[in-house]
């Protein structure tokens, strides 16, 4: 088995920063914040058109600034009757600074009086790892669903309490985390990218 070794999780939002350190328990990685390491305040633009691309400019800039391995998430939510949005613009879907709540308004209203059959979508997350000798790896996960008619449930965060998952009839906002963690596209594209640490290491 690997030895423990630490990991700067690239990302300033708390909610995401938990769900990788909880599902990064059961792996020898050791999740370090940004703040943890002095980037607080780091604030890195994220100018790819697609979730891999941003997933490795936030890990790319981490990793450069600390000299040690990063993780970086991008994930969004993309909507097939709606062309693919919000796509890499899920978490400023209703502006620079949009609230979920903003952002969710938004996408009902986009939605509005769209039947349930074409409210088709799914959850992607690009999750990209940055080696100091520049070496990057970059994998993603995704989980389909329907788009429902208005907000349910109060855990997770952002698109969640909209987004509806057939085989549990429950949006993600009210599955629990523990649920939600064992399927998610992020803990799907966190078990791909897992394999690929493995691999690397015994490289």
């Amino acid at each position: 088995m690997l030895e423990k070794i630490r990991a700067v999780i690239a990302t300033g939002n708390a909610h995401k920063l938990e769900e990788i350190a909880t599902m990064l328990q059961d792996f020898p990685i050791e999740a370090v914040s940004m703040k943890e390491v002095g980037l607080g305040n780091m604030d890195i633009e994220e100018t790819g058109t697609t979730f891999e691309e941003n997933a490795l400019l936030k890990a790319m800039a981490v990793c450069e600034a600390t000299n040690s391995l990063s993780l970086a998430d991008d994930s969004g939510l993309e909507v097939d009757v709606l062309d693919g949005r919000p796509g890499v613009y899920s978490a400023r879907y209703a502006g620079e600074n949009a609230t979920d709540q903003e952002n969710n308004a938004k996408l009902l209203k986009e939605l509005e009086n769209v039947p349930i059959e074409k409210r088709s979508g799914r959850f992607v997350c690009a999750l990209a790892a940055a080696f100091p000798n520049g070496e990057v790896l970059v994998t993603r996960g995704e989980v389909e669903g329907y788009i429902d008619f208005e907000e349910k449930g109060v855990n997770g965060f952002g698109y969640d309490p909209l987004f509806y998952v057939p085989q549990h009839r429950k949006t993600f906002g009210e599955l629990s985390p523990e649920i939600k963690n064992r399927m998610s596209h992020r803990s799907r594209a966190l078990g791909n990218l897992k394999e690929m640490l493995i691999q690397y290491f015994e490289e």
